[in-house]
């Protein structure tokens, strides 16, 4: 069972580290392509390579979304805050089934190995219940989009494409934290180390 969800997180971590990539790349495109429309605008290449400069400008290449140009990449705050949201929740599961999440172990280290079982149940517990809101309240808000019909502003896809999304990714962390919390209640009853414990980011 471990393993399911071991190899579950980290497939979400690939495809939102893939995501985020792209994420990038589009952000990239878009500063540069921002930067080169000015450049071709400015004084420089008016005065002494108009021709050049105004066929630049005016190239267009068909899109999906409309014309692809120098410029900024049409509706890139809107692609970048609807993949944002997928990326963050595609790397909970394996920061939380790792334990990659930051500790600070001045209070635990003084602390008994079985009180710190107790610590890690109430944590899991609450963790798991954060994230079972999180993932029932995306749905709602999912379906809400999706009855309303709201698109967005520049490129026009449906809203809830994006709350969608990011209930699947949702869905998954709490599938995991569920998962977790269940196996530490488990552990704290037997006194058996039934899963690995990961070392965390300490502070």
């Amino acid at each position: 069972m471990h393993r399911f969800f071991l190899v579950l997180s980290k497939g979400m971590a690939y495809v939102g580290g893939a995501v985020l990539s792209a994420l990038v790349g589009i952000v990239v495109l878009s500063i540069l392509g921002r930067e080169l429309n000015g450049l071709l605008h400015a004084d420089l290449f008016q005065n002494n390579m108009k021709g050049l400069a105004d066929w630049l400008i005016g190239f267009r290449i068909p899109g999906i979304w409309g014309d692809i140009r120098i410029g900024p990449f049409n509706g890139d705050y809107e692609i970048v805050e609807a993949g944002m949201a997928f990326t963050i929740f595609s790397f909970l599961p394996l920061a939380h089934i790792a334990g990659a999440h930051a500790t600070v172990d001045i209070f635990t280290q003084r602390i008994s190995d079985r009180q710190n079982r107790i610590l890690t149940v109430l944590i899991d517990v609450a963790f798991a219940a954060v994230l079972v809101i999180i993932a029932l309240q995306l749905f709602q808000g999912t379906l809400s989009k999706f009855q309303r019909g709201q698109t967005t502003f520049l490129l026009q896809f449906p809203v809830w494409w994006a709350y969608a999304l990011s209930l699947v990714g949702a869905v998954i962390a709490a599938m995991v934290s569920v998962y977790l919390a269940l196996m530490r209640i488990a552990e704290a009853f037997t006194g058996r180390h039934l899963i690995p414990t990961g070392a965390g980011a300490d502070h």
